[in-house]
């Protein structure tokens, strides 16, 4: 994976981290996982992956960007993870 592929996960993570948030991603290509949020491991599922919740698929081509899948979930499971504490 080439910096430019993962760019759209580091911008994410830089804009969480501004506000406080502190977020891991774990990966099992082509799919990308929220693995934890301020170090709470995430246990919710998506209905399209069996390990974690899936936030976005790596390409298969090198010549296509990452994309996230449903950012509308991903920014409700965050803020559910960030009202835990």
């Amino acid at each position: 994976m080439s910096k430019d592929e993962l760019y759209p996960l580091q911008i994410l993570g830089d804009r969480l981290k501004k506000i406080g948030i502190k977020v891991m991603f774990a990966s099992n290509y082509p799919w990308m996982y929220l693995d934890s949020i301020n170090d709470i491991k995430v246990k919710e599922k998506t209905s399209d992956s069996n390990h974690g919740f899936n936030i976005g698929w790596l390409p298969v081509d090198v010549n296509k960007p990452f994309y996230f899948t449903n950012t509308k979930e991903m920014f409700k499971l965050i803020r559910k993870y960030v009202n835990q504490k």
